[in-house]
């Protein structure tokens, strides 16, 4: 691994973002100061439903951070180290809202370090406000037809 003091702390922030809620934006907000770069990286999973086609989720994204210099929004299919590797990040940011997210997220960042040691995960806990707020949660909520704007950015 490359540890130079001048080498950029790249950082990618990978999901769904279906719908981009209120906790991501706080994990980005707070993530902003400990590196140089994030990119929000939109992951083509073909076996999630997504409420929003991809080019719309990009559309807003690039909407959302035209005028945050440090923030690049970018879609990507296949492993989320391959796509730190083809991007120069060294950093994964993961936010988590729960014991149960933590423990996905430890066994993710396990197996990230056996593929990618030159990957290092950097989580951040939500802010309680934030903690049971969840893309799925809004996800079933629109299909519901209530009322999400509090939810998401």
């Amino acid at each position: 691994m490359n540890n130079k003091i001048d080498t950029p702390r790249i950082a990618v922030f990978a999901g769904s973002f279906d719908p981009m809620t209120v906790g991501h934006w706080n994990i980005l907000q707070r993530a902003l100061p400990l590196f140089d770069k994030i990119i929000v990286a939109v992951g083509i999973n073909t076996e999630k439903h997504c409420c929003q086609p991809l080019d719309e989720r990009m559309a807003h994204l690039n909407r959302l951070f035209s005028n945050t210099e440090r923030i690049e929004v970018a879609s990507y299919s296949g492993l989320t180290v391959d796509f730190c590797h083809e991007h120069g990040a060294r950093y994964l940011l993961r936010g988590v809202r729960n014991m149960a997210d933590f423990e996905y997220e430890r066994n993710i960042a396990d197996i990230n370090r056996t593929v990618a040691p030159d990957i290092e995960t950097v989580i951040l806990f939500a802010e309680p406000q934030y903690a049971a707020i969840s893309s799925t949660m809004v996800r079933e909520l629109m299909t519901f037809g209530k009322e999400v704007q509090d939810f998401i950015v």
